[in-house]
């Protein structure tokens, strides 16, 4: 199995929302960190992207980023030039276009959010980098041109079902932006999401995603994989940040936590869904990974738990403000 396919396909994406911001210099807008994924599109000129803590970058026209774990960022027309937040700076727009700037050099930019079921997104959330800079200069992001340009003009000349459109192509990009990051080459590529590039770490990851409820072993998969076992498990750290039993759990912990959340089978019918021989110690195990029983996980329906790895977010005020990209 695919192990892109196996988290999309938990996710449940519940909502895109997104801007298109035409601005001349100077401006500059800072989106406070929240909750959702962001991604952005520079459809003309230039401008500069600034991410947490991170040096500023300069993004030009087709280039694209996403930052998943909705870490703070800013744009602007120079790094020197001061920002306004965004609620602030994009709360006069009419059909989500919003108009910036001094009367300078010209920029347009499409940015948004995509907001995730918060624990179907955590195995994505969790193991991919902070942020994903696709130029646009590349032949294997032709697919990502074409779903960016029809992005562009479906923002531009907004019609019958634009919003929808819109909220689709969102989805598609997104999915599209983790694929070029995982075709990058060297240390472009990194965390899981470069791992799955990997040609030989890729196979067991497949036969993890197939088989979770298989009682891998480390020499196991270093079989799959066609490596020594002290190989593998030392390549697998290095790429993932994990030993590849702790990925093993983990994953084994999101399935039955997405199973939990749909309340179908019974608490021993998921233990054994997902490699355990009896509820007991599925149960065990569930509580040291996620911090709650699996019991208490179902009732508050998949609202609390994993709180080893929860990240802890400020309040966006733009959920309940302006209600536009952040």
């Amino acid at each position: 199995m695919d192990p892109i396919d196996d988290v999309f396909g938990s996710m449940r994406v519940q909502t895109s929302l997104y801007a298109r911001i035409e601005a001349t210099a100077p401006w500059g807008v800072t989106f406070v960190r929240g909750k959702a994924a962001r991604f952005g599109y520079v459809v003309r000129g230039q401008c500069w992207l600034t991410v947490a803590d991170r040096a500023p970058v300069l993004v030009s026209a087709g280039d694209c980023w996403t930052i998943v774990g909705g870490a703070q960022y800013a744009l602007q027309d120079h790094p020197a030039t001061p920002t306004e937040y965004c609620y602030k700076a994009l709360r006069d727009h009419a059909n989500h276009v919003v108009r910036l700037g001094g009367g300078g050099d010209p920029v347009s930019v499409i940015t948004g959010w995509f907001l995730f079921d918060r624990q179907g997104a955590k195995p994505l959330i969790d193991l991919m980098p902070e942020l994903i800079l696709t130029r646009m200069d590349a032949e294997r992001s032709e697919l990502m041109r074409s779903t960016l340009q029809l992005l562009a003009v479906e923002t531009a000349r907004r019609s019958l079902g634009t919003d929808i459109v819109v909220s689709r192509l969102a989805d598609i990009l997104f999915i599209q932006a983790i694929r070029a990051h995982a075709a990058s080459d060297g240390a472009e590529a990194s965390g899981w999401i470069g791992a799955l590039a990997d040609p030989r770490l890729s196979r067991a990851f497949a036969a993890i995603h197939a088989r979770v409820e298989h009682g891998w072993t480390v020499e196991e998969l270093a079989r799959e994989a066609g490596m020594s076992r002290s190989a593998f498990a030392a390549r697998f750290r290095a790429s993932v940040g994990l030993s590849p039993l702790d990925y093993v759990t983990r994953w084994r912990m999101f399935r039955a936590g997405a199973l939990l959340r749909q309340g179908n089978h019974s608490i021993a019918e998921i233990a054994m869904r997902v490699g355990y021989e009896n509820e007991s110690a599925f149960a065990k195990a569930f509580k040291r990974v996620t911090g709650i029983t699996p019991g208490a996980y179902r009732r508050e329906g998949g609202e609390i738990g994993f709180t080893q790895h929860v990240m802890l977010q400020e309040p966006d005020p733009m959920a309940d403000g302006v209600r536009l990209a952040a």
